[in-house]
């Protein structure tokens, strides 16, 4: 058959009528602007493109500024979806002619070639800003739509309606091309490019200018838009080097945490409003978010109903296309026809994923927005917090955590799953009435069972949410007691109560799994019902179809019914997810509004007091002149730490005078760090006022300010250098921590460290002070941090420097450099107002002004001079302290004593960690690529997790999932067999056939159970498995390992790891297997049903192979990115939240919460990226699978006669469409899971402390030692095998009931043999025998439990008294209160509530240092050891308890043998037995008195340097 354009009739070039009567003229008519177009714009895409684009910045080229952007490529696309429809009638009319007629569809060829180039052409000159040559698409515009009016008007004429196919398409050509046109000129209006006289200026976006952000989502045109393609460079750049922070740089400044903040709080202060007239009514913050953030979510749910509306397309064109194959081919109607029918599947799918996907991102960057405001807005609350909010438990750390944490993330969780709620009903509806329609009333059958289980589903859902809380409880007491464990492991480990406490984890744990069995149950359940559910339905539908309809079942309307079922289950199983959530919402709700309505610092506003030089105070009946330029502030308050406690009851004034140096001094627990508080305004001040002198704020200096209210207003004062008791260190570098913000002075700096003697410890830095420190970094001793947190207050530039107690944790020698070269040289040059709070009474004598403190009141103020003549008791009682302090200046020995421990103790945890990173770097060069190894799956750790949960679960899984799938399968294959079969009506074969089908349904239903139970079962036994090992290897490490692994490491592991063991490893792995599994069985089924898609099956492999590879990459990496950026906020909300005091005090608010905005961003940019990566990942799954049902459904047209089987082949194929991107995305995420099982798993190799002796233990009399005479033969220890000896052959006799002192310089083995005597330490030559046994025969347990000792850290659990005393629960209420009673403690017991069984927070907060050192001294009494060790148990706290200390060691411990390590030597004075040691060696062993009598010796030195 010839081609011609008009066909072989002669009469079709008829133009007798004119030339517009002709159809084929009109026809060509239509050509000439498309090949005007062609023509026009080739010459200038190719050539005159490549000298313009390297004017164009490289950043700009996604910059879109012409109006109406978008509409334009809707137009576009509506234009080329008509031109195909055009091409395909052409084609079919042609189908019908006997001979070709070209014009019926050559020229909808060139119009669909025409607009894709005028896009195209659209676009480069977009990027490139050059508008005048948009002219040539508007000329194309107006050609187009004048043709195609033109062809409507002849249709008209000749009597052509809408009910004719191509009336219709070219009506809706002219309309487009109308619009098009309109969109042309309403550039031209705009920009004036083209007839104006002054073309319109633009600038392109401040985000496009800044090279920083390469997040162009919102930048780039639709199809960009819509497909993700720019972020192609990035993923598949990760293959070649890791994605890092640079390459994903900053996010746009939409979406940056303060604009979002500044919407929200907008939204929230109109809610305040709105509300302020009823003061019942709180304003609602949910309001507030829907306000802020309502518009993009409606967005995105209309592009979910548009999704979900598209998504019926599949069931009816199975439906149309196997109806099709079982008829003959009758062309009556175009949509009738198969091919056309699968390529308008194809369509729809195409436009239904792209849909969904955009409302996915949509709720994605609208959850991101929200988040950073709800962050910035809670870290804004957490700097207004009063500091007795959190010592008072009201809001803890861990609340405020844990909303951070978790809470903000389930809201921006809540608002993914939001547009799912609105779809649902829809859904459901629709595919309800459709049902109907193919099946008739046995469709509601199906339908009513679907409906009936749901509520099982939600009843299952909210057990869920039950059992994970529930589970989160569990493991936050656990992790709790973990903490506590790893916390104080060196005393648990000397006291041989490490099983005691491992076994109270190990309680928390058996609760913890049994909620976690709880929570596996009702995962499997909700996984079985969401594969049972559609199962039933399906079967309730056949059979009451087979029975009661008189028509047999026919495959069309089987397989569409069935997808239909498949459809209509989705909206159910999410409900379940978003009902869950919902629940979980109430619990974040509340900790908002409680962070919300906390009590804050109140803010007052500054009260100008009337300007005077003097004013007179009338406090106590006695009349104060005060001259103000002297006195930097006055003080007269009545204030209380709490409302509930009373902590400074009396009224007084104090007066703190500028440029001097004001100390504070006063017994333990008398208001002194209250004081300061006070003045800081930290404090709720209930009466009474501070009055800043007016020379610390901006004007004059002779006003004065007022702060009654606690919160000083910004400019009410100058910021306050302020040093904390307990030491606050930032998660930084060490000269970060002491700079804190202020710009870097190098002379500055110098003379700081030197001043706190910093410099030996930077020096053993493996970074020097560019050393992380803090949480996440290298754990410092307490004088070390103590040290930094007075630098940090010396370098700043303040003209007030507050020191709250800098000496408690710093021995002699550096207390005394500390106070002459830092307080009194360096302050004291530059003028600075100090005041030191101390317990160090020889300082007084630099005091230009002294405070004197009583139970919260001042007892005494005034000079030295004064309160020595006018309180001459007081005087001699100081004197008497200070000659005992003056004793101790044990300038020799001391003189580095406890600093060179903590340098030793630092040094130590250096040397193993270098050892470590080398390890760790001759790993790295062992693999020759590490690039390799990031491509990689670890299949090896999948093995070993697989395999931690026993063979036979595993065997079980994977044989039940074989099974489910097959029994699947063999249902479907049966229908596709029966409904093909029935042609005609045999009623046996009915009943046979139903009687299979219910056979196959019921195993397929019960085999779901199963598989679903084994796949939780196996992930709980290997969890409970990885667990305990991972708790017994660590409780038995050496403490070597304690020492040179960092806490948060070892916490890491039982914390985050654990939880992803437990929690997410299951149920990744059940969707992997079953999406794998689904895809497998449905590609085999439709290379049955039509073999000739097996060849179009591996160009597909083969591009799904390479999306799978690349996307693994980087999504790993993003992940990883995010989870790292994750942890730095976390710490940083946790950093302020202990440092605010002093973060106040500075005035450094507004710094931090800048770093808090630039956390948030940096996280929320991470996020952003991964699920940008993930939509990228699941556009391109979706489209594959789109082509392979374009593939199946072609080839099943053009190759198969039996009509079941291409139903079932397409079904299906739909169903891929689904799963595709599961496969990938649950293998991704699998890998990354698996880095927790590879962590837990590099712990379990660690070597453990030898427990077992050789002797039995009840060889071991029961009583020893009850003498505790010891002996020391030739002793070698050393801390680990390949490190140095520390003591070298030590002998020494020590008689039974004598008191020995041990003392000698730091690093000289002191602690080391004390450490020997409980086999801490590895003794590798020598023996120690107590009592005639040698403790190396011993088992470990047995020897640490008949042993005491107490160390120089005390060390409290939170628990009870009664537990801290005797956890064993060995000993009756007599002998503890006789042991509290020893330790002077009885009556501060008694006074407490519960007495014995009085609450003990964590880490014993609730008493002082003393008090716990008193605490520690009772419990090594209760524990009635004829042998006590004394680690420098007095080192860290003052004379008075040091006394109690000393005294009770004399009487109470009389008849014991008493070991001392001392720190000052005087305590050692009165032994009966003298050992000095020096480099691991003994070098003087005798009485006291005997060695003072050595004019020579190295003891006598010590003690006269003390005098």
């Amino acid at each position: 058959m010839s081609l011609s354009f008009c066909g072989n009739n002669i009469s079709s070039y008829d133009i007798f009528d004119g030339v517009l009567q002709n159809p084929c003229f009109v026809d060509a008519l239509n050509l000439v602007p498309h090949v005007f177009l062609l023509f026009i714009t080739f010459p200038i895409l190719f050539i005159g493109w490549g000298s313009q684009s390297s004017k164009v910045q490289i950043h700009h080229n996604t910059w879109l500024h012409f109006p109406g952007h978008n509409l334009r490529w809707i137009l576009t696309f509506a234009l080329l979806f008509v031109h195909v429809c055009e091409i395909a009638e052409g084609i079919v009319s042609d189908s019908r002619r006997e001979s070709r007629h070209l014009h019926l569809f050559m020229p909808a060829v060139m119009g669909f070639v025409a607009t894709t180039t005028s896009i195209v052409y659209y676009h480069n000159i977009e990027t490139s800003n050059f508008p005048k040559l948009l002219l040539a698409l508007f000329l194309y515009w107006v050609m187009a739509f004048i043709t195609k009016t033109i062809k409507l008007v002849k249709y008209w004429q000749s009597g052509w309606g809408v009910s004719d196919l191509r009336f219709c398409i070219t009506g809706m050509m002219v309309i487009l091309n109308g619009l098009l046109m309109a969109v042309e000129i309403n550039v031209i209006r705009v920009r004036r490019y083209v007839f104006f006289m002054n073309p319109q200026k633009v600038k392109p976006p401040e985000d496009l200018q800044d090279l920083g952000v390469r997040f162009l989502q919102p930048f780039v045109n639709l199809l960009s838009k819509a497909t993700y393609w720019w972020m192609n460079t990035l993923i598949i750049s990760a293959h070649k080097k890791p994605i890092d922070l640079k390459a994903i740089g900053k996010l746009p400044i939409a979406m940056r945490a303060v604009t979002n903040y500044v919407c929200l709080k907008d939204a929230y202060e109109e809610q305040k409003k709105k509300v302020a007239d009823h003061p019942n009514r709180t304003p609602s913050i949910w309001l507030a978010m829907y306000r802020a953030f309502g518009r993009p979510i409606l967005l995105s749910s209309t592009f979910r109903y548009l999704a979900d509306l598209l998504g019926f397309a599949g069931p009816l064109c199975i439906s149309g296309i196997v109806q099709r194959i079982s008829e003959t081919l009758s062309s009556k109607e175009f949509l009738e026809n198969a091919y056309v029918l699968a390529v308008l599947l194809f369509l729809a799918l195409i436009l239904q994923r792209t849909f969904l996907q955009a409302s996915y991102y949509v709720t994605i960057e609208t959850g991101i927005n929200l988040r950073g405001a709800l962050l910035a807005m809670i870290y804004n609350k957490i700097l207004r917090l009063s500091t007795s909010n959190l010592s008072m438990g009201e809001m803890t750390l861990g609340q405020i955590n844990n909303l951070v944490a978790i809470e903000t993330n389930q809201l921006m969780w809540f608002l993914f799953l939001c547009p799912n709620l609105w779809a649902m009903p829809v859904q459901i509806i629709m595919g309800v009435i459709l049902l109907y329609n193919l099946l008739g009333s046995s469709a509601l059958v199906g339908a009513a069972v679907i409906v009936l289980l749901a509520p099982i589903q939600y009843f299952i859902a909210t057990k869920l949410a039950e059992a994970q809380k529930s589970t989160l409880d569990y493991s936050t007491e656990r992790l709790k007691k973990t903490n506590e464990i790893l916390k104080g492991i060196k005393l648990l480990k000397l006291y041989a109560w490490e099983h005691i406490f491992c076994k109270s984890v190990e309680e928390t744990r058996m609760k913890e799994l049994s909620s976690l069995k709880t929570f596996a149950l009702y995962t499997s359940l909700s996984i079985f019902m969401n594969a049972a559910i559609p199962i039933a339905a399906v079967l309730a539908t056949f059979v009451t179809h087979a029975y009661a309809s008189g028509n047999n079942l026919k495959p069309a309307e089987a397989f569409a019914s069935l997808s239909l079922f498949h459809i209509l289950v989705t909206p159910l199983f999410l409900l379940s997810t978003v009902v869950r959530f919902a629940v979980k919402l109430e619990t974040v709700k509340k900790d908002l509004y409680l962070l919300i309505f906390l009590s804050f610092l109140k803010k007052t506003c500054v009260s100008e007091k009337e300007v005077m030089p003097n004013i007179y105070v009338i406090v106590r009946d006695r009349m104060w002149a005060i001259d103000f330029e002297t006195s930097a502030f006055l003080s007269i308050f009545c204030f209380y730490l709490t409302k509930r406690i009373p902590c400074a009851p009396a009224i007084f004034l104090c007066l703190i005078s500028l440029g001097q140096l004001t100390m504070i001094v006063g017994q333990v627990g008398c208001g002194k760090s209250s004081l300061l508080l006070a003045i800081l305004g930290e404090m709720q001040t209930l009466e009474g006022k501070v009055y800043w002198s007016k020379y610390y704020g901006f004007q004059s200096p002779w006003y004065l300010r007022d702060i009654s209210g606690g919160k000083i207003t910004a400019k009410n004062r100058y910021s306050v250098a302020y040093a904390a008791q307990k030491p606050w260190l930032l998660n930084a570098t060490v000269e970060e921590n002491i700079t804190f913000g202020s710009p870097f002075n190098k002379q500055r700096y110098k003379a700081v460290t030197d001043a706190c003697s910093l410099q030996p410890d930077i020096d053993l830095l493996p970074f020097g002070d560019q050393t992380e420190i803090g949480e996440r970094g290298i754990n410092l001793s307490g004088g070390q941090r103590q040290r930094i947190c007075v630098a940090r207050a010396l370098y700043q530039n303040t003209n007030i420097v507050f020191l709250d107690d800098p000496f408690s944790a710093l021995d002699i020698h550096l207390s005394d450099h500390l106070m002459q070269e830092g307080i009194l040289k360096f302050l004291q040059d530059d003028k600075r107002t100090l005041v030191l709070v101390t317990h160090k009474l020889q300082y007084l004598t630099h005091a230009d002004w002294i405070i004197a403190m009583k139970d919260g009141s001042v007892l005494r103020e005034g000079t030295l001079k004064d309160i020595q003549t006018k309180d001459v008791e007081l005087y001699e009682h100081w004197k008497t302290l200070m000659n005992r302090q003056d004793q101790e200046l044990e300038k020799v020995i001391a003189h580095t004593d406890q600093t060179t421990l903590e340098r030793k103790t630092l040094r130590r945890a250096m040397y193993s960690r270098e050892a470590k990173e080398e390890e760790e770097e001759d790993e790295d060069d062992n693999m020759s690529t590490v690039m390799r190894l990031r491509t990689k799956m670890p299949w090896k750790t999948c093995w070993r997790y697989l395999t931690s949960g026993g063979f036979f679960l595993l065997f079980l899984m994977i044989f039940s999932k074989l099974l489910k799938h097959s029994v699947i399968v063999a249902i479907d294959y049966w229908l596709a067999t029966w409904t093909s079969e029935v042609k005609e009506n045999c009623t046996p074969s009915t009943t046979y056939y139903v009687a299979g089908f219910s056979i196959l349904c019921g195993a397929g239903i019960f085999l779901c159970l199963v598989t679903s139970l084994t796949v939780e079962w196996m992930g709980l036994t290997a969890a409970k498995n990885l667990h305990q090992n991972l708790l017994n290897k660590i409780i038995l490490g050496p403490i070597r390992f304690f020492d040179t692994t960092p806490l948060g490491l070892i916490l890491n592991r039982f914390s985050a790891d654990t939880n992803i063991i437990d929690q997410h490893i299951p149920p990744t792995l059940e969707s992997l297997t079953r999406s794998t599994l689904l895809c497998l069985s449905a590609i085999g089924m439709i290379s049955y049903a039509t073999p000739v898609f097996l060849v179009a099956l591996v160009p597909l492999g083969v591009a799904f192979y390479f999306i799978q590879k690349y996307f693994r990459v980087a999504s790993k990496d993003l992940q990883e990115l995010d989870d790292s950026t994750q942890l730095p906020l976390l710490c940083h909300f946790s950093e302020t939240a202990e440092g605010l005091t002093t973060i106040r005090a500075f005035r450094h608010e507004t710094r931090f919460k800048q770093r808090m905005l630039e956390l948030t961003d940096t996280n929320n940019i991470a996020y952003l990226f991964l699920s940008a990566a993930n939509r990228w990942l699941e556009v391109r799954t979706d489209y594959l699978g789109a082509c392979i049902v374009l593939t199946a459904s072609i080839a099943s047209i053009s190759g198969s006669s039996n009509s079941g089987l291409v139903g079932l082949g397409l079904l299906y194929a739909l169903t891929i469409t689904n799963y595709l991107n599961w496969v990938v995305r649950n293998l991704a995420d699998l890998e990354v899971q698996m880095g927790a099982v590879k962590k837990v798993n590099s712990f379990l190799t660690m070597e453990s402390e030898n427990y077992e002796g050789t002797m039995d233990p009840s060889q071991v009399p029961e009583h020893w030692p009850q003498e505790g005479e010891i002996k020391i033969h030739d002793l070698c220890v050393r801390y680990e095998n390949n490190l140095k000896p520390v003591l070298k052959h030590v002998k020494a006799y020590i008689k039974p009931g004598q008191k020995v002192g041990i003392c000698g310089r730091t690093g000289s083995g002191k602690s080391s043999l004390s450490l020997a005597f409980f086999r801490m330490v590895d003794i590798f030559d020598g023996k120690i025998v107590i009592d005639g046994i040698d403790i190396s025969k011993l088992p470990l347990h047995t020897l640490r439990s008949r042993l005491s000792i107490i160390l120089q850290d005390p060390i409290l659990f939170s628990g009870s008294i009664r537990f801290n005393l005797d956890p064993e629960c060995k000993c009756t209420d007599d002998r503890l209160w006789e042991a509290l009673e020893i330790a002077q403690l009885k009556n501060m017991v008694k006074s407490l509530p519960g007495g014995l069984d009085a609450i003990v927070t964590e880490g014993g907060e609730n008493f002082s240092v003393g008090q716990r050192q008193l605490f520690c001294l009772a419990r090594a009494f209760v524990r009635k050891s004829s042998i006590l060790i004394m680690d420098e148990a007095t080192a860290s706290i003052d004379m008075a308890t040091e006394n109690i200390l000393q005294k009770v060691v004399m009487t109470a411990f009389a008849d014991r043998t008493v070991v001392t390590i001392a720190h000052r030597v005087h305590t050692i004075l009165t032994a009966d037995l003298v050992i000095v040691m020096k480099r691991g060696n003994i070098l003087e062993y005798d009485t006291p008195e005997s060695l003072l009598a050595r004019e020579d010796g190295v003891f006598a030195s010590f003690v006269r340097a003390d005098m």
